[in-house]
């Protein structure tokens, strides 16, 4: 994913540099440039899954579009595996849940990635609502009182969770599709 991305960069470069110089480039207007918009087209995270995983996919094509070594699975008689790259650290910086054999959700605990639409773990609660002004849905974490829950339903009827701690910041999120969103302690 990384060599891609960093083909991508360079090939952006080497047009940009191939422009005329006899005209002053065009300036887009700083509307049109929203830093939330910058932070979506380095991250992975989309509505529809993960990098090239799309949320409904088979295990199989789950695992052609990560092409990277995965640890864990399902409990013995459950139907809902979790995976985390090998590089993951403990608690797990990144995992993806499949249930029924099919991509249905992933869970970030960690700063590397950023929401759609621009949310991050350590972000304050009052950044997260700026950012999704009128479409936070919040209630009570159910361990903790002094915790709370931000739900922001998306496109495709994908749904972005966001675990805010008694300090006012995001302590993980998570995208995915109902019901499997919802489940709390992930596949337990």
């Amino acid at each position: 994913m990384t060599l891609r991305r960093f083909c991508l960069l360079s090939l952006c470069v080497m047009l940009a540099s191939c422009q005329s110089h006899d005209e002053a480039p065009a300036q887009a207007p700083a509307s049109t440039a929203t830093a939330s918009g910058d932070r979506d087209a380095l991250s992975q995270a989309r509505w529809q899954g993960f990098g090239d995983m799309r949320f409904g996919m088979d295990e199989a094509a789950f695992r052609k579009a990560w092409s990277g070594e995965l640890k864990g699975g399902a409990e013995a008689g459950s139907d809902c595996a979790m995976y985390a790259p090998v590089w993951a650290k403990t608690p797990f910086e990144l995992t993806f849940m499949l249930e029924h054999g099919r991509f249905v959700r992933y869970d970030v605990r960690g700063d590397k990635e950023t929401a759609p639409g621009g949310g991050k773990v350590g972000m304050a609660k009052a950044d997260v609502m700026a950012l999704y002004a009128g479409k936070v849905r919040q209630w009570t974490s159910k361990y903790d009182a002094t915790a709370s829950v931000f739900r922001v339903d998306g496109e495709s009827g994908a749904v972005l969770i966001f675990d805010i701690g008694a300090d006012g910041k995001v302590k993980a999120w998570r995208v995915g599709v109902p019901p499997q969103i919802d489940y709390v302690e992930g596949c337990s």
